[in-house]
């Protein structure tokens, strides 16, 4: 679906649900790499740092290192400021953080996609934040419980909706 989604010459808005462990993650990562792999950015932004550093580290398993980061409220000024560096001039094509992603006023050359983990833990207006920052930015939220408004953009056609409804191996 995400790939029919890329290639249909339409903006994707998805919403990908599922329970904890069916592998939301790694649709995530996969439409990341597709991003990556056609010169894009990507954001993935999760609601606490505990999150996002678990994102970033099986992130560095699979993209070049050199072009993964994390952005979290907990990094000094100087780190912040070299990490907004490598999103601004392009060099860090996967970007995962925090609320800290939605400050400091980073711009990105060519962001592709924004990923929204845990989207029942954002407002409205921080989830719209990031991808306003650009135009036909690919937009994929993911839960295991959808809030109410997120389902009722899926009945009203603005939102198209992906079901995990598989669980890992040797999970009841």
């Amino acid at each position: 679906e995400l790939f029919s989604d890329f290639a249909s010459g339409h903006t994707m808005n998805r919403l990908v649900q599922g329970d904890v462990g069916s592998g939301k993650t790694a649709i995530a990562f996969y439409a990341m790499y597709c991003m990556d792999a056609n010169g894009y950015q990507s954001v993935m932004m999760a609601p606490t740092e505990i999150l996002a550093q678990q994102h970033f580290e099986a992130a560095k398993k699979i993209f070049p290192e050199e072009r993964v980061i994390c952005l979290t409220s907990n990094l000094t000024g100087k780190q912040k400021r070299e990490l907004h560096k490598r999103a601004e001039d392009g060099s860090a094509t996967v970007i995962i953080g925090t609320h800290a992603l939605l400050y400091g006023n980073i711009s990105y050359p060519n962001l592709g996609l924004v990923i929204t983990d845990e989207q029942h833990r954002f407002g409205v207006k921080q989830r719209a934040e990031l991808k306003n920052s650009g135009q036909g930015i690919h937009t994929l939220v993911m839960s295991a419980t959808p809030i109410p408004r997120s389902l009722s953009l899926v009945l009203f056609g603005q939102t198209d909706i992906s079901v995990v409804d598989e669980l890992p191996p040797g999970r009841k």
